[in-house]
């Protein structure tokens, strides 16, 4: 069409236009007209905001010997012994999988000789029953973790699976009525990896229509807009990708238009920019650009030092994030261990439990502080053993050869952190009846 409307000009407009040159007229182009901001119609949308909202991160990244993913045992498996066999695993929790309706026979055996099982969330089955038990329990949704270095075109199984376990995710989050966002995990990126982030978000807008208020209606909105999630930047652990790199990224994504939400997941001393955060001032310039600040706490203190590390650093993000008009989001999370993941007897549980004080006391701490919603690490994060799903009590677990596996307390029922977990969604939805008191069941 351009090339036709070429010769369409009239002599006398050819003439004009000569004469306009001619007579040193300005030839500058008028400016561009400002750039609208998107306006979604949020009609039928379930969850427009993170706002008293308790949601937890859903890794969704195990496979099974046997399922359609024809990824082995990934991610139950430790490459640095050699597979998944007694004495060599990278989970330490097992999880209950008494109601899962399809499960996996794996290569390890209770003390009674019977076999013992697994789950595979390439599965619809199992993905549903999570999320049943997110409504069952009172938990607002998850954030479905996308690894950027596992969904990169030169890993077509690793990009089938995270695309399948979302599909299974999606369907379920609306069957239940509960809150979903995709998470990027930028772990392990390269400069270049961090750029593809684009083209795999705007290929799952399309391939899920993730915006649709009837496909969709639990898709997290936030500030108007849908949210996307981008974790890990500004740590200083020596990653290959940089602050200015994701800086870019959120520019892009986001658009003139501000097409959408952007939270970010960052060191716990993002604030003050010490301890595990890189010493930049640019991590502050990125964060006030976005919507959301969740920093990541796992590892960072434990029930003994809680008050002492938390209290500071809770009050003083709070405000900062008031005086800079961005959300915040603290995390919460159950317990530590990951004793078989590194291959270390010293890492099993070596931040206990103790039947839910130390993960009440983290909900207490920022509710009390004026944290208006709340991450939980994780859902089923049995690696590093921060998992709220149902898991084996100690007394049920599987043998591990040399090694062992790490149980829910056996006074507890495998459910008791799905229950407590929902109990704090009941007190940041602004129920009445809850303190610094854990909750008796």
């Amino acid at each position: 069409m351009r090339k036709i409307a070429r010769f369409l000009f009239t002599p006398a407009l050819m003439m004009l236009a000569c004469c306009s040159k001619g007579s040193g007229g300005d030839t500058t182009n008028p400016p561009d007209p400002p750039v609208q901001e998107v306006v979604y119609d949020e009609t039928g949308c379930l969850y427009t905001s993170y706002n008293k909202l308790v949601m937890a991160g859903y890794q969704g990244w195990f496979a099974a010997q046997g399922d359609a993913s024809e990824r082995g045992w990934y991610h139950y498996q430790n490459a640095r012994c050699g597979g998944f066999m007694p004495g060599c695993s990278a989970v330490d929790f097992w999880p209950d999988i008494t109601e899962y309706p399809k499960t996996y026979k794996s290569p390890f055996a209770f003390a009674n000789g019977s076999d013992a099982y697994l789950y595979s969330p390439y599965d619809e089955e199992s993905v549903d029953l999570h999320f049943k038990w997110m409504k069952d329990y009172g938990i607002d949704g998850v954030f479905m973790q996308r690894f950027v270095g596992e969904i990169k075109p030169s890993n077509p199984k690793g990009k089938r699976h995270f695309n399948k376990v979302l599909e299974n995710a999606l369907k379920a989050a609306k069957k239940y009525g509960r809150a979903i966002c995709v998470m990027y995990d930028l772990s392990g990126c390269a400069p270049e990896d961090v750029a593809y982030l684009e083209q795999d978000w705007n290929e799952l807008q399309n391939l899920f229509t993730l915006f649709d208020n009837k496909t969709h209606p639990t898709y997290l909105r936030h500030n108007k807009k849908p949210l996307v999630v981008i974790w890990g930047v500004g740590f200083n652990d020596n990653r290959r990708y940089t602050t200015a790199d994701v800086d870019k990224l959120v520019d892009r994504i986001k658009g003139p238009a501000k097409k959408v939400s952007v939270m970010l997941g960052v060191p716990y001393y993002w604030r003050t920019l010490k301890n595990d955060t890189e010493a930049s001032p640019a991590l502050h310039a990125l964060i006030k650009k976005c919507d959301i600040v969740m920093p990541w706490a796992v590892g960072r203190y434990s029930n003994d030092n809680y008050n002492s590390i938390a209290g500071g650093e809770l009050a003083g993000d709070i405000q900062w994030c008031n005086t800079n008009k961005v959300s915040y989001v603290p995390l919460a999370f159950p317990g530590f261990s990951w004793g078989n993941l590194k291959m270390d007897v010293a890492q099993y549980n070596s931040i206990p439990r103790l039947k839910g004080d130390f993960l009440w006391k983290q909900v207490a701490g920022a509710k009390i502080s004026g944290a208006q919603s709340l991450y939980i690490a994780m859902f089923d994060e049995i690696d590093e053993g921060t998992a709220i799903f149902k898991c084996a009590r100690a007394a049920d677990l599987p043998l591990h050869g040399d090694k062992q596996f790490v149980g829910i307390e056996n006074e507890l029922a495998s459910d008791y952190y799905l229950w407590l977990t929902g109990q704090a969604g009941k007190w940041f939805h602004g129920e009445n009846g809850f303190s610094a008191t854990k909750p008796v069941r």
